[in-house]
């Protein structure tokens, strides 16, 4: 495994693999790297012959100073793990590699950044796609690999792709979850024991929600998530949508889409966690 900090080795150690009739695949991550993470990397060792993955805490994309200054560091330990699930290059850059000169593009991301996260992280979205039309830049990857926990990000990053011109295959990937339910992330290393502990009654609910309803509208089953996270008082709900799965418009209705997911953001003993669940599919 060749670990690369600067943009230049980094296309050439690409290009070489390329030259030798290898496919590309990309794993963007932030690090603190979990089981999460490595399912997207063994994805990506299955259909490639040439793994890159980028390891870069991007603060573009935060807009909460506070949330950039805490966000978990790891990478002795993400180089370990990804030794071991296979991976060939692992892009661990600084801030000043990646952004010489300010990022001061502005995207076309359309309506699917301006809801539920868009509207709650003002020009996060934007951020995300800064940096990830740099790497694809930079790799030109064949395919790159994005968790269904950061469900929105896929829909935005599709439609960066679209409007920026990129061929390549965006690849989502399964959440995967602690035994108890909870979506792994980065961020759970944050949680108080208590906190924790409760944690996994999101999905819970979520689940319930899903049987729930069978029997009742859309706007019944979104208070009946809301009032069950919240009747835990370590919780709070930011926002519960139930959207079309591709526009992330809401919907009023379920026969309004063949494709319906509920998108959650709650404040966990004061950790931000994301989570959604597939109503149709």
């Amino acid at each position: 495994m060749i670990v690369i900090s600067k943009v230049k080795e980094l296309e050439e150690a690409v290009e070489a693999f390329r030259h030798e009739g290898k496919s590309v695949g990309l794993v963007p991550t932030m690090g603190a790297l979990h089981e999460g993470h490595l399912s997207l990397v063994k994805r990506c060792r299955e259909e490639n012959g040439v793994v890159v993955v980028s390891v870069f805490v991007n603060p573009t994309q935060f807009n909460n100073k506070e949330d950039l200054r805490t966000y978990p560091r790891t990478e002795e330990a993400d180089k370990a793990l990804l030794a071991k699930a296979g991976c060939d290059i692992v892009f661990m850059p600084t801030v000043e590699e990646v952004y010489p000169e300010p990022d001061t593009r502005v995207f076309d991301l359309g309506k699917v950044a301006e809801v539920m996260e868009g509207a709650m992280r003002p020009g996060h979205f934007n951020g995300v796609a800064q940096i990830v039309s740099k790497l694809f830049m930079m790799v030109k990857p064949d395919r790159a690999y994005f968790g269904e926990k950061d469900f929105q990000q896929i829909a935005v990053i599709r439609q960066m792709v679209k409007s920026e011109g990129f061929k390549l295959q965006i690849v989502p990937c399964p959440i995967v979850r602690e035994a108890d339910g909870l979506a792994k992330s980065s961020r759970n290393v944050r949680l108080s024991p208590e906190a924790r502990s409760i944690a996994p009654n999101i999905y819970r609910i979520l689940c319930e929600s899903v049987d729930y309803a069978k029997s009742h509208s859309v706007a019944e089953t979104t208070q009946f998530v809301t009032d069950g996270i919240n009747s835990y008082p370590e919780m709070e709900v930011e926002y519960y949508q139930i959207v079309d799965g591709l526009s992330l418009m809401p919907v009023a209705d379920w026969n309004d889409s063949d494709y319906i997911v509920g998108c959650v953001t709650v404040y966990c003993g004061g950790v931000r966690l994301i989570d959604n669940i597939a109503y149709k599919k």
